[in-house]
């Protein structure tokens, strides 16, 4: 038990953000609805750039859309946790040589690791492609009030009024906000909206997710044509 706590705690030790270093940027970013996806020209990419493992990692994510493309919202919900909680975690500082760097799903498939926002915004996106209204989610900046530090999570709301499902990739169960006594929201934000959280599972408007800087350059670099080689090779 005391190993799985340190591991934890290392895991929310290097995951931490600032938050004025994210808080303004000056584009935008309306995250795309379901798009018709070039399997072969991705995997080709990833696997020229990242390496053999990477296209089949590729090829594993195609799967995984095509299977959950018939399941319902709950279903999906799962599965793509699942998969992407397979993936490792590591600091950017040693994976990407900088302190915070928003990998974009295909970097972070790529090269097979990331951080907790890589974690999130992997998550965010599939479900995204999977047809998940965007509205029903936020990528949530929360405290981690064990080891007070901060993480990232994404927020399922089934409708405006619920309270959100959490899906972590520290504890890898999807459960209510209202059970994770041990995160405190901060902020969240979709492709849309950002919104100041107040307390569990509710916030306030706050503008545009255009705000966030990390989430506007990560616009700019979404697709296959951008991929940034990673300092340090995992594979």
């Amino acid at each position: 038990m005391s190993g799985r706590l340190s591991y934890k705690h290392s895991l929310l030790r290097v995951c931490r953000f600032s938050l004025i270093a994210s808080a303004l940027g000056i584009c935008c970013l309306y995250a795309a609805p379901t798009q018709n996806l070039d399997e072969g020209k991705i995997t080709s990419t990833l696997e020229k750039r990242y390496g053999e493992r990477a296209g089949m990692r590729a090829r594993a994510w195609f799967k995984v859309l095509s299977e959950a493309s018939a399941l319902d919202e709950k279903e999906k919900l799962l599965k793509v946790n699942n998969f992407f909680n397979l993936f490792r975690f590591i600091d950017d500082s040693k994976l990407w040589g900088e302190s915070n760097y928003w990998a974009t799903p295909m970097e972070f498939i790529g090269v097979n690791g990331g951080d907790c926002e890589d974690f999130s915004i992997a998550k965010y996106f599939t479900l995204l492609q999977l047809g998940v209204q965007e509205d029903k989610m936020r990528i949530t900046m929360v405290k981690a009030t064990t080891v007070n530090q901060y993480h990232m999570v994404l927020a399922y709301y089934e409708t405006p009024a619920s309270i959100p499902l959490v899906l972590d990739n520290l504890d890898h169960e999807i459960k209510p906000a209202t059970k994770r006594k041990d995160l405190l929201p901060v902020y969240s934000f979709n492709g849309k909206q950002l919104w100041l959280n107040k307390e569990q599972g509710r916030g306030v408007l706050a503008g545009s997710s255009t705000r966030l800087e990390k989430w506007n350059d990560l616009n700019h670099r979404l697709g296959v044509d951008r991929l940034r080689q990673p300092k340090l090779k995992l594979e």
